[in-house]
């Protein structure tokens, strides 16, 4: 399996070319200061299956466990790489070229999940 993504400006591009491992919508307070949104969806993706085409993308050390990356020019967050699964990076669901190809399955940090959200589905 073969899939493409990138940032909204183009600088930064990727390809994930094995199998994803999960999907899900993270509700942690820390993705949704980095990304401005309720929630991040991610594909869990093993790190030997995963690499950059053009130029790398910025680093933001966003805890002492995780490290984010984004796109210096348009601010698109792309990927995390956390500790506590480092053989694994996670990359945004929205900055695929074709996100309609993946469905989250599951949920995490329900406990801050915003209030007015529905459940994963419905």
């Amino acid at each position: 399996m073969r899939t493409e993504g990138g940032c909204f400006c183009g600088k930064v591009r990727y390809e994930i070319t094995g199998e994803v491992a999960r999907v899900v919508n993270c509700h942690c307070t820390m993705c949704r200061r980095t990304s401005g949104a309720p929630f991040v969806t991610w594909l869990v993706v093993p790190l030997r299956d995963f690499r950059y085409l053009r130029e790398q993308p910025t680093l933001l050390k966003s805890s002492n466990r995780g490290s984010r990356y984004f796109c210096a020019s348009c601010g698109t967050p792309v990927a995390c790489i956390s500790l506590d699964h480092a053989e694994y990076i996670d990359v945004t669901l929205g900055s695929l070229d074709n996100p309609e190809a993946f469905k989250p399955d599951s949920e995490f940090f329900e406990d801050t999940r915003l209030g007015w959200l529905g459940k994963t589905g419905g």
